[in-house]
This record gives C-alpha cells, sequence and structure tokens, in this order.
C-alpha cells in the first residue's frame, strides 16, 4: 500500500467537504467529539496550508490541521480523522507527528494542544513530547471553546464549568526542555540499520552491552550475492540482536529512484551515476518506516562521522520518526577502526574485518570502490582493485528497447526494467565498462574521490540520453538538463524528501510521453559505442521530408532562407551598428 501524507495546498480544497462528512460520521459512530465542521473553514484551512492530508493508493484517507489562538500563545492540533476503511494501518500517526512538525516549524515558540478521547491519539501526543493537563492551562480563547457546542457531551463541560470533560487535555510546551528530550531506559527497544560489516557489528554488540534490546534490519536494494543475506542475518543473531529483518526494495528502488535517474540521463558531474547516494536515501526511509512499525523508541546506524550517509540517515528518520532518538555510536565515540576489532575480540567475536585492502558498496545502480588512492588527488585506481575482471575480448551487439523512457527489452526479449538492468550488468560488466573516478562536494562541504564500476547505469543512460535527442525537441532537451542536474544534486545531499522533488520527478516523467525507441550498441573492452536508434517519434527521419541537414531541402526557396538571415540577424546587426557609431564619436571627441 503506497501511504503519503503531506501538507495540503490549494487544489486539494476540492476534498473540503468530504472532509467534513466523514468527521461528523466519525463523531456519531463514536458518540462524542466535534461533530460540525465548515466546509469553507476547511477551505481556508487546506488553502493557507495549515493541514495536513493523506493518501492510501491515490485515494483520501485522512486529514487533520492546525488553528492558533491567544496572539499565537497556543496552536491546537484539531479535526484529525482516518477514514474508517484505512484504519488500524497507523495513519493516525502519521498525520499527527506530520502535523505535529508544521506546527513546530510555523510556531515555534507557541504551546501546542490537543483534547481528545482517542487513547491512540493520547499515546502518539505523549511519545511526542505532550503532558496531560486541566482544561485551564489550555487557551481561555471563547472563539476555540465554541467549537464543542456540536459535541455529544458539551453538556458535561457545561456543568463542570469548562475545567473538564470526557476529553484528555494534552499540552506540549517548547520552553520545557524536560519535555523535548528523549529518555531511553534499560530494555528498550532499538532499531539498527544493520549491513553485517565491521562498523555495525560494533554498534550491535555495543547497544547490546548498553542494555537496550536491539532488532537489525538490512534493506535490501540489489547487489547482494547469493547466500549473502542469509550470513547477514546469521551474524547478526549470533552476537546478540533480538530478531533481524530483510526487506526487499529492489522494485521500490527502481520505481521511485532509479527509473527518474534514467528519464533525467542523471551522472553527478556528468560521470557518477549516483549509485550509492540514490540507495542510502530509499534505505533510510524504508528503515524508518520499518521502526514506527516495530514500535522501537530508538535507531541507530553505523555511519562515521567523515561521510555524507550518515546525513541521509538523519535526515530521514527526523522527518519520518522525528519522536524517536537517533544513536551513531562510532560517530558519537569518535573511534578507529582498530579499537573497533580490538572492542567485538575482546568480547569473543573474530572475524576476519581487515582482510580487504579496498571498500566496495556494490548495488544494482553500481559498485563504488575505496582504498589509499581515493585519498589522493594523483594516484591513478589499480586495475586489480575492479571486483568485475576484463574477460571478454571481442566485441559484441547489444539492443536496447525502451518504452515511455522504461527499458523494457534486452535484444528483443521484453522483461521488467530491473531484470533488465541486471541482465546488462551481467553482459557488459565482462568487458570492464563503466569505469570512472568520480571527484565531487560531499554534503559536508569537502571534497570526495571515489573510484567506480557501473556498466550497465552508464551503458543505459547514454542510451537513453541518444533516444532523447532524437525524439525530444531542443528546449526540452535544454530545460530537462537544468531540472536533470538539480534533481541528481538534491538526490545525493539527502534532500529526496522535500516536495520539489515530486515536481521535478512530474515534469521528468511528463517528458517521457514520447520517449519510445530501441536503441543499438555496441559493446568494446572498456568502452560502448552508440549506433543509432529507430522510433516512430525520431524527429530526425521525420524532418526529412522537409530538408535533409546539409544536402537538400524541400520546405523552402533561397529567398526564404535570405529573408529568415535578414530579420533573425536584426538584433545583433543593431548592437554592432550603434556600437561602432558609439567608438566612431568618441575618436571625434578624442
Amino acid at each position: 500500500m503506497k501511504i503519503k501524507v503531506r501538507v495540503t495546498y490549494e487544489k486539494d480544497i476540492k476534498y473540503a467537504c468530504l472532509i467534513c462528512e466523514k468527521i461528523k460520521e466519525s463523531a456519531k459512530i463514536r458518540g462524542t467529539g466535534i461533530a460540525k465542521k465548515d466546509p469553507d473553514y476547511i477551505k481556508y484551512k487546506i488553502k493557507n496550508g495549515d493541514a495536513i492530508i493523506a493518501f492510501c493508493n491515490n485515494e483520501l484517507a485522512g486529514f487533520s490541521y492546525l488553528e492558533v489562538f491567544q496572539n499565537k500563545e497556543y496552536v491546537v492540533n484539531s479535526g484529525l480523522i482516518v477514514f474508517p476503511k484505512f484504519r488500524k494501518k497507523g495513519l493516525a500517526r502519521f498525520i499527527k507527528i506530520k502535523l505535529f512538525n508544521l506546527s513546530r516549524e510555523k510556531f515555534p515558540n507557541s504551546k501546542i494542544f490537543s483534547i481528545t478521547t482517542s487513547s491512540v491519539v493520547i499515546k502518539i501526543n505523549t511519545e511526542l513530547g505532550f503532558k496531560p493537563v486541566s482544561f485551564n492551562e489550555i487557551t481561555k480563547s471563547e472563539k476555540f471553546w465554541k467549537g464543542c457546542k456540536s459535541c455529544a457531551n458539551f453538556d458535561i463541560k457545561k456543568r463542570k464549568k469548562k475545567k473538564m470533560c470526557l476529553c484528555t487535555g494534552l499540552l506540549y510546551n517548547p520552553k520545557n526542555k524536560k519535555i523535548n528530550k528523549i529518555e531511553l531506559n534499560h530494555g528498550d527497544k532499538i532499531l539498527l540499520a544493520y549491513s553485517g560489516g565491521l562498523d555495525t557489528s560494533f554498534c550491535l554488540k555495543y547497544l547490546i552491552k548498553k542494555h537496550y534490546e536491539v532488532h537489525t534490519v538490512i534493506i535490501n536494494t540489489g547487489g547482494f550475492k547469493d547466500g549473502e543475506l542469509k550470513r547477514i542475518k546469521d551474524r547478526a543473531i549470533n552476537i546478540g540482536a533480538k530478531s533481524h529483518k530483510t526487506i526487499d526494495a529492489i522494485e521500490d528502488y527502481y520505481q521511485y529512484c532509479i527509473k527518474y535517474l534514467i528519464f533525467g540521463n542523471i551522472l553527478k558531474n556528468d560521470t557518477y551515476p549516483i549509485s550509492v547516494g540514490s540507495e542510502r536515501v530509499l534505505q533510510a526511509i524504508k528503515i524508518a518506516k520499518y521502526a514506527n512499525l516495530i514500535k522501537a523508541k530508538a535507531i541507530a546506524h553505523g555511519s562515521t562521522g567523515a561521510g555524507n550517509d550518515q546525513i541521509r540517515f538523519d535526515i530521514a528518520f527526523q522527518i519520518i520518526c522525528p519522536e524517536k532518538k537517533t544513536f551513531s555510536p562510532i560517530r558519537e565515540m569518535n573511534i578507529s577502526r582498530k579499537e573497533e576489532i580490538k572492542y567485538l575480540q575482546n568480547e569473543g567475536i573474530y572475524i576476519c574485518w581487515d582482510n580487504a585492502k579496498y571498500s566496495i558498496n556494490k548495488g544494482i545502480w553500481g559498485t563504488s570502490i575505496g582504498g589509499k588512492e581515493t585519498l589522493t588527488s594523483y594516484d591513478d585506481f589499480p586495475e586489480e582493485a575492479y571486483p568485475t575482471k576484463l574477460c571478454k575480448k571481442l566485441s559484441k551487439k547489444l539492443e536496447l528497447g525502451f518504452e515511455k523512457g522504461e527499458l523494457i527489452s534486452v535484444n528483443k526479449k521484453r522483461e521488467k526494467s530491473i531484470k533488465n538492468i541486471i541482465k546488462i550488468e551481467k553482459i557488459a560488466s565482462g568487458f570492464a565498462i563503466g569505469r570512472g573516478m568520480h571527484i565531487g562536494d560531499t554534503i559536508l562541504g569537502i571534497k570526495g574521490r571515489v573510484a567506480f564500476e557501473a556498466s550497465a547505469a552508464m551503458i543505459i543512460i547514454k542510451a537513453h540520453h541518444l533516444l532523447e535527442k532524437h525524439i525530444l525537441t531542443k528546449w526540452q532537451i535544454y530545460w530537462k538538463k537544468q531540472l536533470s542536474e538539480w534533481y541528481g544534486m538534491l538526490l545525493h545531499e539527502a534532500q529526496y524528501l522535500d516536495p520539489v522533488m515530486r515536481d521535478i520527478e512530474n515534469f521528468l516523467k511528463s517528458t517521457q510521453e514520447r520517449l519510445t525507441g530501441t536503441v543499438k550498441i555496441i559493446l568494446y573492452p572498456y568502452r560502448f559505442h552508440l549506433v543509432g536508434i529507430k522510433s516512430k517519434f525520431d524527429l530526425m527521419e521525420s524532418s526529412n521530408t522537409i530538408a535533409k541537414y546539409g544536402e537538400v531541402n524541400y520546405g523552402w526557396t533561397s529567398k526564404d532562407v535570405k529573408g529568415f538571415s535578414k530579420i533573425f540577424s536584426n538584433q545583433m546587426k543593431i548592437y554592432h551598428r550603434l556600437n561602432n557609431l558609439n567608438k566612431s564619436n568618441k575618436k571625434k571627441d578624442d
């Protein structure tokens, strides 16, 4: 099920009447709650961006909004509704957290309150730092309390002189630092993002020794060898993880990320296919959602303090599960690889961590390799350091089929895009194609150098780009490149969850409507050659009925061209005429 929870914008006002109706129905069923909402008021909240709306599989599923009282001293999170068919899926939590974050962002110094009879909402608010309070600690605004008149239990509140009712009052005070602090106790549940390597194995043992209940998870976005995932699970359990979960996200990785990297022909600094950064973002999102599912109180990852991944993990966790504490033991203690190994050995865990001279991160969209050479600006990367070796010496023909920008076939055999990517990698890696050295700017503001090999990514991107050059118009190609570069940069810098990314994705998708055809390629050792394309949307073939470039034309006369050139050059002629006149006048004055 695809769940989307976001801040409202103007086009959402079409849902106002349905939302009011569902709030009324819900209040009637529960026998409590504010039953009546004015559609015009809800429209105002939606249009002003003071509300959160939720969708399941693109169907409206829930809503909530905020109101401000007493000169911004108080903000109320109100009107929470989850439509009946979407209940018991954790949607209320997502909406409440998103609305809480919106309230804190818009009104950072305001007290936030809520009144509710729902035990679920009370629990969520408590986890966010709200505390139960009597009604006299909440806003005195008559405008707010007037809204209670439509509740079936208003007579109780009236009899109790507004001091109490069936609802529980909850208050978040940003000035009380203790409310905002997440405290962990022995036995609390922590979810660790676990890769099976040295860093995450150290974190696992370290957190267990701190008496936490540690659960591990790995997100499979491709690149694992047969049996590797099982070995990682066995290692986690043997070290002491309470449970281990492998989440298959290969198809999601394609649908939500790789697809748009192809649509945009995205290569960081015109060199690198963003293989690691794109994986980490999706992995972080999946980890955060799993942490919510198992109700972990904190999340941990094995990042050091010197790389990009720490930012990618931290940002996703802060957005998706802000109520959870984030641990990064290696970063926080600033310990070395040798110290990690020694710690594990002292705990009776002996694994050959330091045999490899190079750190390798293999994924479906490419493999990155780090070593002593990547720490310098001048050393070449040795042949033997690349994981795949040159084993094919004869050339090989390859034909890729695209439909609306997506890779649908390899050598005329039609399969799902993700399988085609894997197939191309198997064919092309033996030619040692797609190798390179990337130098780029890290999120932290320092330069970083990494070696990589990405045969499938490089071939697909270049083939797709060639097809676009034949099919898209000049201005489509130009503006697509501008937005694609932004998309790649924002993705690399952990901004995937910014709504502008969805806007760019919609633009990229719209440019692919006619991007259907085949591309012929020849593979050679260390390189490939793009032969040409075939497509019913080929603008070059279509233009041959008007003119053949450099040869002959049928669509205009020589007089047409002379007239066109005369008019087309007007701006430059005016400039140079005026410029020459000014120079001439200056000489006379001299």
